[in-house]
């Protein structure tokens, strides 16, 4: 079972999952970064630019995803170090302090809203996000080109790539795509046709969704659906 929830963390979800099914279902790239527990531990999961499918997953999952972008100023590391890994949270921040917080959730009724306690906690003391990053995200989510996203924030395409680096974990180009990919599966799971979908999202044709999902998802549409 999967439940989720809007964060008192601005445009933070926080979520609870208990492994019910043994279908282990893959999670897609959606250009955010979460703090995770499972069973006595924290983690960081990375940027992803592909599926990621979970090994022998723990019973419980807890987690806090950041809005696109932010992560990186509140966990205190670059997105592009991250990308595609789940990491230890014991090796970002200090050993002591990560044993502390694992304790405090491992005890909790709620782990989601203890992790998001943490993660409140980290930002009020952490540097804020790149104020930019709100309009690079809401920009390539309407599907305006690189360039003149770029253009319209006052930025060389170098500049924009940089940032993009740091704060996404890649280029605007990849998030763009990945940003095209959810609002695909958004439209499709609502019921719209694969056609209408395409068309919709962005996509050239109902080829270009096809080969942009097989890519990123690792399946084709029809099976992430039905799964």
């Amino acid at each position: 079972m999967y439940m989720e929830r809007g964060s008192r963390l601005t445009g933070a979800v926080v979520w609870n999952r208990t492994l019910e099914d043994p279908v282990v279902r893959p999670v897609l790239p959606d250009g955010c970064m979460d703090l995770l527990w499972t069973e006595g531990r924290l983690l960081v999961a990375g940027p992803d630019t592909r599926a990621y499918r979970p090994g022998g997953s723990p019973a419980r999952w807890a987690g806090v995803r950041f809005h696109p972008g932010t992560a990186p100023a509140y966990l205190g590391v670059p997105a592009y170090e991250l990308r595609d890994r789940r990491v230890e949270l014991a090796d970002l921040w200090p050993a002591a302090e990560v044993r502390r917080l694992t304790g405090r959730v491992d005890a909790a009724d709620d782990p989601g809203t203890a992790l998001e306690e943490i993660a409140l906690d980290r930002a009020a003391r952490a540097p804020a996000p790149d104020p930019l990053l709100h309009a690079v995200v809401a920009a390539l989510d309407a599907g305006r080109p690189v360039a003149a996203t770029a253009d319209g924030l006052g930025l060389t395409a170098r500049q924009l790539h940089r940032r993009s680096l740091a704060a996404f974990g890649y280029g605007p180009k990849t998030l763009a795509r990945v940003l095209r990919l959810q609002r695909a599966l958004a439209l499709a799971r609502s019921g719209v046709p694969f056609a209408g979908t395409a068309a919709l999202a962005g996509f050239a044709d109902q080829a270009h969704l096809a080969r942009d999902v097989r890519e990123l998802a690792g399946m084709p549409l029809g099976e992430l659906l039905a799964r």
